[in-house]
C-alpha cells in the first residue's frame, strides 16, 4: 500500500479521499489555489502545496505545478477525484511517465473511452447493446443528414469528445440537423479541441442508469449494482439513488453482465462506471463509460457496505480484489442530492460567504461537504458545495428521511438549490420512482417559471 498520496482535487471529494487515507494510515498531500488557502481539505491534509492563482486553468489544471508538488512531497501516487483532471488522458500519461501511480485506469483506456465513437466501436465488439447509429465520424452536415434519414428522425447529434451535454442536440428533421451541425461542431472544437461529430437514434424520455464496476490488475472484474441518475438538469445529475426503482431483478442482472463485459473488453482497472440509457420497455443501451470515481459513489457504498475509495487505493497499489460478485448483497436503499451554491430559480451561481450552516444529524444521514460556516464560496469553481445522502431499509424510508433532512438543512449567506431539491423529492412522480431524464423539464421548470 502507498505511504503518501497527493490528491489532485479540492472541496468535498478531496476531504472524502483524505478520510479514507487517514483510516488506512496513508499520509495525504493537498493542493490548493490562492483562493482555497483556508479551505477544509487543505486544513485536513497532512501537508499542502499552492499550485497557482484562483482561475482553474492556472491552478487545479496546472499539470506542471501538480507534478512538482508531488515530487517535492515525496508522494508515490496521485488520486484525481472526479472532474478537473480525472479523465484527462494526457495528465494520466504524464503521471505514468514520471514513475508515479495514477489512481485510476491507464492513460490508454482513458483516451479510448474519452471518444464516444471509439467507445461505441469497442462496446459493439464486446456484445454490449448500443444505440442504433454510426461508428464513424461525419465529415459534413450533408453526410449526417443522409445517415439520419436512414435511421429515422428524431436523432441525436453528438460530439465524439463531448461531455456535459456540450456539442449534443436532438434534431427532428433534416433542416434542423443542417442548421445544428456546424454550431455544435464549433462548440465541441472550442471546448474539447475535437469537433468530430456523429449521429445516433434518439430515445425519448429514457432512464439514465449506470453500473459501478471494480476491476483489479489481475483480470478480476465485479459489478457493484446500479444507480438511477435520471433526475437531471441540462444533462447534469441532480439526484441519484441506488438501486434503481425502475428496472426488474432480471434486467438488473443483464445490465451487470453487460457492464462486466464492457470493462473486461478494454482491460479496465480500478473503479469505473458504465452508463446506460434504458427505454420504457427496460431495453438498455450503452451510453458512455466514466473512467473515474463518480460524484454519486456514496449511494453505492451505502447499499453495498464497500468503501470504493479504499478499493481504488488497493487496486492501484497492485492488490487483488478479494470480493466475489456472488458475495455482494443489496442492503436497503440510498438517495443522494447535490447541493449547489446557485439561485434556485434562475440557476445562476451564488458565490459569497456562508454565514450560517446547519446540517441535520439524525441516523441514516451522511454528509459530504466541502464547506463549513464561514467558508467563502468563490466564483472560480463548480458551484456544488455538498452532497446529502439518506438511507433506509426501504426506498420509502430513504425518501421520507431525505424530505426531513432537506427541511432541516439551513444555509444562509448564499443562495442554494435546496428549494428545488425539496420540490423534487416531494413530487409524486419521484416518490413513485417513475423519473426519466425529462423529469425536471416536465415537472419542475414549468412551476419555477410561474414563481
Amino acid at each position: 500500500m502507498f505511504q503518501k498520496v497527493l490528491i489532485a482535487n479540492r472541496g468535498e471529494i478531496a476531504r472524502r479521499i483524505i478520510r479514507t487515507c487517514k483510516r488506512l494510515g496513508i499520509q495525504t498531500v493537498a493542493i490548493y489555489s490562492e483562493a482555497d488557502e483556508k479551505s477544509l481539505h487543505v486544513c485536513e491534509a497532512d501537508e499542502s502545496y499552492c499550485v497557482g492563482e484562483p482561475p482553474v486553468n492556472q491552478s487545479y489544471l496546472n499539470v506542471d505545478a501538480i507534478l512538482a508538488a508531488t515530487k517535492e512531497s515525496g508522494a508515490e501516487a496521485i488520486h484525481p477525484g472526479y472532474g478537473l483532471l480525472s479523465e484527462n488522458a494526457g495528465f494520466a500519461k504524464r503521471v505514468e511517465q514520471e514513475g508515479l501511480v495514477f489512481i485510476g485506469p491507464t492513460s490508454e483506456v482513458i483516451e479510448a473511452m474519452g471518444s464516444k465513437l471509439e467507445a461505441r466501436k469497442r462496446m459493439a465488439s464486446a456484445g454490449v447493446p448500443i444505440i442504433e447509429g454510426v461508428n464513424e465520424a461525419m465529415a459534413s452536415a450533408t453526410e449526417a443528414a443522409e445517415v439520419a434519414a436512414k435511421i429515422g428522425y428524431p436523432v441525436m447529434l453528438k460530439a465524439s469528445a463531448g461531455g456535459g451535454g456540450i456539442g449534443m442536440q436532438v434534431v427532428h428533421d433534416e433542416a434542423e440537423l443542417l442548421k445544428a451541425f456546424e454550431g455544435n461542431q464549433k462548440r465541441a472544437e472550442s471546448f474539447f479541441g475535437d469537433g468530430t461529430m456523429f449521429v445516433e437514434k434518439f430515445i425519448a424520455e429514457p432512464h439514465h442508469i449506470e453500473v459501478q464496476v471494480l476491476a483489479d490488475q489481475h483480470g478480476h472484474t465485479i459489478p457493484v449494482f446500479e444507480r438511477e441518475c435520471s433526475v437531471q438538469r441540462r444533462n447534469q445529475k441532480v439526484v441519484e439513488e441506488a438501486t434503481s426503482p425502475f428496472i426488474s431483478a432480471e434486467t438488473r442482472e443483464k445490465m451487470l453482465d453487460a457492464a462486466v463485459a464492457a470493462a473486461s473488453s478494454i482491460g479496465y482497472t480500478n473503479a469505473g462506471t458504465i452508463e446506460f440509457l434504458v427505454d420504457a420497455n427496460e431495453q438498455f443501451y450503452f451510453l458512455e463509460m466514466n473512467t473515474r470515481l463518480q460524484v454519486e459513489h456514496p449511494v453505492t457504498e451505502e447499499i453495498s457496505g464497500l468503501d470504493l475509495v479504499e478499493w481504488q487505493l488497493k487496486i492501484a497499489s497492485g492488490e487483488e480484489l478479494t470480493i466475489e460478485r456472488s458475495q455482494l448483497r443489496i442492503h436497503g436503499h440510498a438517495i443522494e442530492v447535490r447541493i449547489y451554491a446557485e439561485d434556485p430559480v434562475r440557476f445562476f451561481p451564488s458565490p459569497g460567504t456562508i454565514t450560517k450552516l446547519v446540517l441535520p444529524q439524525e441516523s441514516g444521514i451522511r454528509h459530504e461537504a466541502g464547506v463549513e460556516e464561514g467558508s467563502v464560496v468563490t466564483p472560480f469553481y463548480d458551484p456544488m458545495i455538498a452532497k446529502l445522502i439518506t438511507t433506509g431499509t426501504t426506498r420509502d424510508e430513504a425518501v421520507t428521511r431525505m424530505q426531513q433532512a432537506l427541511a432541516d438543512y439551513v444555509v444562509e449567506g448564499i443562495k442554494t438549490n435546496i428549494p428545488m431539491l425539496r420540490d423534487v423529492v416531494a413530487h409524486p412522480e419521484f416518490q413513485a420512482g417513475r423519473t426519466t431524464t425529462k423529469f425536471v423539464e416536465q415537472y419542475y421548470l414549468p412551476e419555477v417559471a410561474k414563481k
